[in-house]
């Protein structure tokens, strides 16, 4: 029975819990060009707005606060309120004090008489700041307010993604209602991604491994998606890893055969991670009889320490005897092969000398099946692409991949060209 690891989505990321790393934005005294609002404040609220901020003037925080207490007791209007809010986020700028500016930024917001020009602003640093505070639903509705205003999209749907994300949480990911908030913040970061490229910014290659996570953790038919462009922005064996794994979950009637090329691509990429990977490798290459590849394969996951004890010993002692008079029989399957009317002599061979790592004598043998014929053209293609690629020719390796045409072949030849694009 083919072994399959699972996917490697326990990605190892910069925050945990979907959490995306964004530029910080900060609240800033209003200019002109925002200028506040005519007010008509109530006298007793100047008065205690002015005693907070000569407070504030003087670094006493402590009274300057309790100004604002005095103050907000006293409001009767939304000009009250909003003037409060703006003496509020000027103190909250000179105190460093996030959690009086999220305060401020509200009380403006919710006067009404917050000027356009600042809107898509202070509901993007509300919408923040409610993140800190996992206000999911509040951080949510004000950065659908900073959208609507069109503040900075690339900012916006980064934080409105995370807390969609947040609100998901992470148990039961593939079930309503956390399916669905998923799907949404995929969406917004998806948003945040194309608006960060038509800046003419980089998007951070974590931004796309959480996409893989939380498409992969609610069984979203877009994961693949994501782990093609987490693998696109970091080409590492990790990322290349995931997509090959869900390849093979997608795809779990693949042969043996098909099995063994997308193994060694991991095997090429770096992608072989625990001891299940060289096994499984080990065993695709023993049931298709490359007797070379299995001894290749066990011996390199004991160099890297990963293969420990008896673990792959059973295929490894069966297979290793073969191999002196497999390799000694292999100029005479040339010449064979040379004769033959057909190709299937010449490929057989070339697999052969593919697994011994003689990939000169392995592409020729795959080209001259070509030539003659009677073989599967894609399975031929797809590793004359390999043994080219594993033999530093990449041109010619990604002409004999392009030419794979359907089914599981053409993914595996995807899966390969994406790895050579990268080598390019």
């Amino acid at each position: 029975m083919r072994f399959v690891t699972p996917v490697a989505l326990a990605l190892v990321l910069a925050l945990t819990g979907g959490a995306v790393s964004a530029p910080a934005m900060a609240a800033k005294k209003e200019d002109k060009k925002g200028a506040a609002p005519k007010l008509n404040v109530s006298a007793e609220v100047i008065k205690s707005l002015q005693a907070a901020q000569e407070a504030t003037q003087k670094n006493d925080f402590v009274a300057a606060k309790a100004a604002l207490t005095d103050a907000d007791a006293k409001a009767q209007s939304n000009d009250d309120k909003y003037q409060i809010g703006a003496v509020k986020l000027n103190t909250s700028i000179a105190a460093k004090d996030n959690a009086l500016q999220g305060e401020a930024l509200t009380q403006m917001l919710d006067s009404g008489l917050t000027p356009p020009d600042q809107l898509g602003q202070f509901n993007a640093i509300a919408a923040d700041q409610a993140l800190q505070a996992k206000n999911y639903d509040l951080a949510i509705s004000r950065a659908k307010a900073a959208a609507q205003a069109g503040y900075k999209p690339e900012a916006v749907n980064v934080t409105l993604a995370q807390a969609y994300f947040g609100k998901a949480g992470t148990a039961n990911a593939s079930v309503e209602p956390a399916r669905g908030l998923n799907q949404q913040g995929l969406a917004a970061l998806k948003a945040a991604a194309d608006a960060t490229k038509a800046a003419g910014g980089q998007v951070p290659a974590q931004w796309y491994q959480i996409g893989v996570s939380r498409a992969a953790g609610a069984r979203l038919p877009e994961t693949a998606e994501w782990a093609k462009a987490a693998y696109q922005a970091q080409p590492s064996g990790e990322n290349l890893r995931t997509l090959i794994r869900l390849f093979q979950q997608s795809n779990p009637n693949i042969s043996p055969r098909e099995n063994l090329d997308v193994l060694r691509l991991m095997a090429a990429s770096g992608g072989l991670v625990v001891a299940g990977d060289y096994t499984e490798y080990a065993e695709m290459a023993s049931k298709t009889g490359i007797y070379g590849e299995v001894k290749s394969a066990i011996e390199a996951g004991r160099a890297k320490g990963v293969l420990k004890g008896s673990a792959g010993a059973d295929v490894y002692q069966t297979t290793t005897p073969k191999i002196a008079s497999d390799k000694s029989s292999l100029p005479s399957a040339e010449a064979d092969a040379r004769k033959a009317a057909t190709g299937k002599i010449a490929a057989a061979t070339a697999d052969a000398y593919l697994g011994y790592g003689d990939y000169a004598k392995a592409a020729a043998m795959f080209e001259l099946a070509k030539q003659k014929g009677g073989v599967d053209a894609d399975e031929v293609n797809t590793r004359l692409g390999i043994a080219k690629a594993l033999g530093g020719d990449v041109a010619a390796a990604k002409a004999a991949l392009q030419s794979v045409q359907a089914g599981a072949r053409k993914q595996i030849a995807d899966l390969w060209l994406a790895y050579l694009a990268t080598k390019a």
